[in-house]
């Protein structure tokens, strides 16, 4: 059968129909979009050591919080509750998340976090960092993936931070075990001194 070949835009005004086989095109055969971004809404994190239970809404011990904002008003966030005073103190919250069935296999990973501090900055130090595992089927977990250090979030402009993911081992359908770690070390008695984590997303290179 002779095939037609059409060289440019084609519109087509009313109903297409195709009599015969649909040729697919293969996800390799695709154009890779690089750093598409899965966002991980606050209702995902758990108590990082307990990961049966939500996290509080009051931050305790070494526990990050949910705060729940107002609806219509603020969003959700993950909060350190308040450190002022506190010397130095770590929470942290803890998620599963699954690399999308388009990722491309050992492609860029990161995970982009907008954090800072929501009303005073701490008198020493407030930082944010993750540890990221990739869990075997197995049962077997990697070494820690994330290869970008500790990062400062000590202003109240919230900015995004990127962490870089060793993506070596990484295909479609891995499942990484993720702990977001916030320490901030106050000495003051004054306002309220509270670290946040605003916009957590999973960013990698997909095609599909």
């Amino acid at each position: 059968m002779a095939q037609n070949i059409l060289d440019g835009d084609t519109r087509v005004i009313g109903n297409l129909v195709v009599t015969g086989t649909r040729q697919d095109v293969a996800r390799s055969n695709l154009a890779q979009e690089s750093l598409a971004s899965y966002y991980i809404p606050p209702t995902q994190w758990r108590v990082h050591d307990a990961m049966q239970t939500v996290l509080p809404g009051t931050a305790a011990n070494d526990d990050l919080e949910m705060n729940s904002g107002t609806f219509g008003t603020s969003p959700a966030t993950i909060q350190t509750g308040d450190l002022k005073g506190a010397g130095a103190t770590s929470r942290y919250a803890r998620t599963l998340v699954q690399l999308p069935p388009e990722y491309v296999a050992a492609e860029t990973v990161e995970l982009r976090v907008r954090a800072g501090m929501l009303t005073t900055i701490s008198d020493t130090t407030a930082t944010i960092d993750f540890e990221v595992y990739e869990l075997d089927l197995d049962q077997t977990v990697s070494a820690d993936l994330n290869a970008t250090a500790a990062t400062t979030i000590n202003s109240t402009t919230a900015a995004d931070v990127d962490f870089a993911i060793t993506a070596t081992s990484l295909a479609a359908g891995d499942f990484l075990d993720i702990r977001m770690h916030i320490a901030i070390n106050d000495g003051a008695t004054g306002t309220a001194v509270i670290g946040l984590a605003e916009v957590v997303s999973l960013r990698c290179d997909i095609k599909g």
